[in-house]
């Protein structure tokens, strides 16, 4: 019988997100495509590769790790207790699988070589995963963290956590403006031309009277004052609690800290880990946390209008403006560098974040005003019900006289 956790655990989403970035990882760039003579299960039988890295054996084990744990913990929130071992088992065959089918695919990528190694590296890091989700839930956490979202947040909040839990990660990957996220026109009006390149169609694409223009710095300053406030708002329309809301915005803080510098210093050395808090930035990051500390009281309703309109004004600054010519540079190291295997990752997390935040709250604001029609109407039917007037009720029939008063009336004539 499947528990009613099944409706409401967040893994299986997360575990969907994360097995999608993995296919996109895998097989990056999805160019070239081509049948090289060569079965696709041939490598299992192969060598192993003559060039290898301490990085690509800890990218490989621990890249396939989320993967098992979430697969583990969204199959044990879903069963009955007592499945834990069948739970990590098919859990582990499922990450095997996964890696099984993208190194068999690699065979057809020219620029990808398929390797023994590396799914065995996968699968063992899949299994890894899913015994510390099987640990974690035989210790007792997996419930304790049932209870604390069941304290701290609202029932239906399954998306917002996901979006939250993915916000740091979509974070790593460099930004032109520091939690800026969400800049792809650029690079969505570059890709449009390259497709629809020796078509007719090309002529249909509009084209610019003016170049976009880099953001001035009172610009860049919203932008960061924006991008700090959009997951805060995320976070209070879910939390209810004063106080719990201010713990949520302490540690949503660090997390911001920590990814960016995470990310300048993957990016340009751990020297530089903190070049990112130049003036404009630290203004945003500081006028955003007052903001963030005023709205701590303001209702959930509240809170997701102005999440909303936050996400637009945001979206529509950043692309107004283009990525520079640094900034470029940097993308290539990460797209062609040692990164490559993070890019899928990291990337369309960092493109797509803004716009899966828009399309969770227009859902909400929609649901709810499904629920408000149905409850309005079901209130006006109730109304109708009241003001009807009560059915005609069969005439009541007279009672027979008694035979002696119809004696006493005869015996007067």
């Amino acid at each position: 019988m499947v528990s009613p956790s099944f409706h409401k655990t967040s893994a299986w989403p997360l575990a969907l997100i994360y097995a999608l970035l993995v296919v996109y990882a895998s097989l990056y760039p999805f160019t070239d495509w081509r049948a090289q003579g060569i079965a696709p299960w041939a490598f299992l039988a192969g060598p192993p590769p003559r060039y290898w890295t301490g990085f690509d054996v800890v990218t490989n084990l621990v890249g396939y790790g989320p993967l098992g744990f979430l697969l583990c913990l969204a199959r044990l929130r879903s069963t009955e207790s007592g499945h834990n071992v069948r739970a990590m088992v098919l859990a582990s065959l499922a990450a095997g699988a996964l890696s099984l089918a993208m190194e068999a695919l690699q065979t057809y990528l020219p620029v990808r070589v398929p390797s023994n190694i590396d799914l065995m590296l996968n699968a063992l890091g899949g299994c890894l995963g899913a015994i510390v989700a099987t640990l974690l839930e035989q210790l007792g956490a997996i419930n304790r963290w049932s209870r604390f979202r069941a304290n701290w947040f609202v029932p239906k909040a399954r998306g917002a956590l996901v979006l939250l839990m993915l916000w740091p990660f979509a974070l790593l990957f460099p930004a032109a403006v520091p939690l800026g996220l969400g800049q792809v026109m650029e690079r969505l009006e570059e890709g449009l031309a390259e497709l629809l390149e020796d078509t007719p169609f090309l002529a249909w694409l509009p084209v610019r009277d003016v170049e976009l223009q880099p953001l001035v710095p009172g610009v860049e300053m919203l932008c960061v004052m924006l991008g700090l406030l959009i997951p805060c708002l995320l976070g209070y329309s879910i939390i209810t609690t004063l106080w719990r809301r201010g713990v949520f915005l302490v540690a949503l803080l660090a997390m911001a800290g920590a990814a960016s510098a995470l990310s300048a210093a993957l990016s340009y050395g751990p020297s530089h880990a903190w070049a990112w808090l130049d003036l404009p930035v630290q203004v945003g990051l500081v006028i955003g946390m007052v903001l963030a500390v005023l709205m701590l009281p303001v209702p959930r309703a509240g809170c997701t209008g102005l999440l909303l309109l936050a996400l637009v004004l945001h979206a529509s600054m950043l692309n107004q403006a283009p990525t520079s010519a640094y900034f470029a540079q940097t993308l290539q190291t990460w797209e062609t560098g040692r990164f490559i295997r993070f890019n899928g990752l990291a990337q369309w997390l960092g493109w797509l974040w803004p716009y899966a935040t828009l399309g969770y709250v227009l859902g909400r604001i929609s649901s709810r005003d499904k629920k408000t029609a149905r409850i309005t109407r079901q209130r006006a039917e109730d109304r109708l019900l009241k003001l009807q007037p009560p059915a005609s009720l069969p005439p009541i029939a007279h009672a027979a006289k008694p035979e002696s008063q119809d004696a006493a009336n005869l015996s007067q004539y």
